[in-house]
């Protein structure tokens, strides 16, 4: 196993080496036995570097951090607004560097608004075409969807309320937690409705409740089954709203601990800090108390035998604080503890629709869909159509799918290792099976071993979103690792397409026809030259020897890993 390990690291290195665009190679020259190794630094994915207080956000600490100097500039984008976002990618010329082709827009749509593009999305894309594509995303209740409803059966603790929850597992056991965390990985793996479960994963982070701690055991499935799934596509607004009364975000943010005796200001700074306006959204110590002073009386009960069924919202006006409250340009008389309720909800409408917010909102979705750096023109549009939409997503990823800024950041983000491994899934066709809670399992296990398991950061701000984030050399191996499992079929359960069938129906009768199958089937692209030697260095054979001869039907496992190990797999 060393040995092979080993010449994977050279036919790596050599990809590096061999001139990757920008991004790519700011991955490849840092994976093992590549160059520039001395750069490499290994960042805690379990906490924020250098905090949240220290930088603007989140995304640029890391950035910052990780690299020790000023993070890096925008892409250069065409800051122009089109009719449609088919217009767009028509219209739109790529002119920064990369290793990824440009000359079909859809595939890039997919890489960014789906767990992964298969050659059967581009195919459906270019059938309805990207408007209709993108509109029937945005309205994912239409679209039928047997297979991700079969995996996420699989975990029936997923779909469990809190009462069902503690009635069949022992208080404290993580196992609900567990099954949510697999069953995500499901619909990222299967939905039909990708953009919705991209959706849901950046909501998921943004509103970030572990479904990893002991504070939430019964109740955090359901905060993101109610509060994110339910709202991922809608108003922001509502979303927020719902938040602030489930129990999952009261106990992890310890708002059920905060009296009006003994005043706790954790998740009133997180609401102003991490939820809406952001840590440069304006706000000061003084607005960080009052909005904790008007969150409080939002409880629930840990334990049974309260004044209201445990694990449920109650509002008990007896421990809220009362008296005039100002943060930032909301105030209120707060004259009343049986009144508090309104207020706190009142208070909440006016952060969600505060332009600090749109800016935080637009900011974080055009990193996640962009760049690790957006340019500042998209975030200024994606702002305005939060605004003017009254806090309604959609309208916000329409502008984002018709600016050109969009389309010309072929290349220019990273994916994340959760992202890898259900895009590497999805790419080798793996298809729900006999056992899929085994398999499902496997594929948790490498996510968790990576720091990038479902919904299981532990801090409150959510799982970072910058390439420098996940830039370390475990986490490459163990990806290796997990490419050859997914292509090998080596975790049981699911029905998988065997290696010598991941390029079929595509010419193979020489050696050179196959490494280029192979990257058209799983990266939807031939690699460059340079990289195209090294693959086929790998195999020990010239390009026109025929396949059979080279003893392709053998090696194809360990070519087809090696492709999914490549810079241009490892780009969202």
């Amino acid at each position: 196993m060393r040995e092979l390990v080993v010449d994977r690291r050279k036919v790596l290195a050599a990809a590096a080496v061999a001139g990757a665009g920008t991004v790519a190679a700011a991955v490849a020259t840092r994976l093992p036995g590549g160059a520039h190794t001395e750069d490499m630094v290994p960042i805690d994915r379990r906490q924020a570097a250098g905090g949240p207080t220290a930088f603007a956000n989140q995304d640029d600490s890391y950035a910052q951090a990780a690299s020790g100097r000023p993070a890096a500039k925008a892409p250069p984008a065409p800051a122009t607004l089109f009719a449609s976002a088919s217009e767009a990618a028509a219209h739109t010329k790529v002119t920064v560097p990369t290793i990824l082709a440009t000359d079909d827009p859809v595939v890039h749509l997919l890489r960014r608004a789906t767990f992964g593009p298969t050659p059967a999305t581009v195919a459906e894309v270019h059938s309805l075409g990207i408007d209709a594509w993108i509109d029937r995303q945005l309205a994912p209740d239409a679209i039928p969807d047997p297979e991700a409803d079969t995996g996420w059966a699989a975990f029936p603790l997923a779909s469990a309320p809190p009462a069902a929850v503690r009635a069949q597992i022992p208080r404290g056991n993580w196992d609900a937690m567990s099954d949510y965390g697999r069953a995500t990985m499901t619909r990222q793996i299967w939905s039909r409705r990708q953009l919705y479960e991209v959706m849901v994963d950046f909501w998921s982070n943004h509103l970030n409740v572990p479904v990893s701690g002991e504070g939430v055991w019964d109740v955090g499935p359901s905060f993101h089954r109610d509060v994110v799934r339910a709202h991922a596509l809608g108003s922001f607004t509502d979303m927020l709203l719902a938040s602030g009364r489930h129990p999952a975000m009261l106990r992890y943010l310890s708002g059920s601990d905060s009296t009006r005796q003994a005043v706790n200001e954790n998740w009133g700074r997180e609401l102003l800090e991490l939820h809406t306006v952001g840590v440069d959204g304006g706000y000061s110590e003084a607005d960080v108390r009052n909005s904790a002073y008007i969150l409080t009386g939002r409880i629930t009960w840990p334990v049974p035998g309260g004044p209201a069924p445990e694990g449920e919202f109650y509002y008990a006006a007896d421990r809220h604080w009362t008296g005039r409250v100002k943060v930032m340009g909301f105030s209120d008389a707060n004259a009343s503890a049986a009144g508090g309720l309104a207020v706190g909800d009142r208070y909440l409408r006016y952060l969600a629709a505060h332009p600090s917010t749109a800016r935080t909102i637009a900011r974080k979705l055009a990193t996640r869909f962009v760049a690790d750096v957006p340019p500042p023109t998209l975030v200024d549009r994606m702002a305005k159509a939060y605004l003017d939409g009254g806090t309604a997503i959609a309208p916000v990823l329409r502008i984002m799918f018709r600016s050109g800024e969009f389309w010309a950041a072929v290349g220019q983000k990273v994916r994340r290792p959760l992202e890898n491994i259900m895009a590497a899934a999805r790419a080798v066709g793996v298809r729900p099976g006999p056992d899929i809670n085994h398999a499902i399992s496997a594929y948790y296990r490498w996510a968790g071993d990576m720091g990038n398991a479902p919904i299981a950061w532990s801090a409150p701000n959510g799982y970072p979103d910058v390439h420098a984030a996940w830039r370390s050399s475990g986490m490459v191996v163990t990806l290796w690792d997990s490419h050859r499992d997914l292509v090998g079929g080596f975790d049981t359960g699911l029905v998988m397409t065997p290696p010598d069938q991941l390029a079929a129906g595509m010419p193979r009768g020489t050696v050179g026809e196959y490494v280029d199958s192979l990257c058209r089937a799983l990266c939807l692209q031939t690699f460059r030259p340079a990289h195209r030697s090294a693959l086929l260095a790998f195999v020990g054979a010239a390009p026109t020897t025929p396949s059979a001869a080279a003893g392709m039907p053998t090696k194809v496992l360990d070519v087809a890993a090696l492709v999914l190990d490549s810079p241009y797999f490892m780009l969202r």
